[in-house]
């Protein structure tokens, strides 16, 4: 069965740190795209970072300089390393990732909540 798994998610304080894992089941991670999303309670689901086929890496405008996306290939793991919180960076996270070798196949972790505090 193809999922992906995330964990990471908890609570902490604006300023402080967290770091997202995501792994592959059934799957590996390619070449074809993946990221990371959140979605903030009745806002739509963003992009938050992604790597894409070329392994260029894009972030969200409000993330810059705070976030690190990163993957081991050899543990087929997806991170997002996450530094200065800030309030509005309270969603929950998913991880998302291409499946299949010929880039088809989309798939979605089933989210981890984030909530910063002051």
């Amino acid at each position: 069965q193809v999922q992906l798994l995330e964990s990471g998610g908890g609570s902490v304080l604006a300023g402080g740190s967290l770091k997202l894992s995501c792994v592959g089941r059934g799957f590996t991670f390619t070449r074809c795209g993946m990221g990371w999303y959140r979605q903030a309670p009745g806002k739509e689901r963003e992009l938050v970072s992604s790597i894409n086929s070329d392994g260029i890496i894009r972030y969200a405008d409000s993330v810059k300089g705070r976030f690190t996306i990163s993957q081991d290939n050899a543990k087929n793991m997806l991170y997002l390393q996450m530094d200065n919180l800030k309030l509005d960076d309270t969603a929950v996270y998913y991880c998302a990732a291409y499946t299949l070798l010929d880039c088809s196949g989309w798939k979605w972790g089933q989210g981890t909540q984030v909530t910063v505090s002051s």
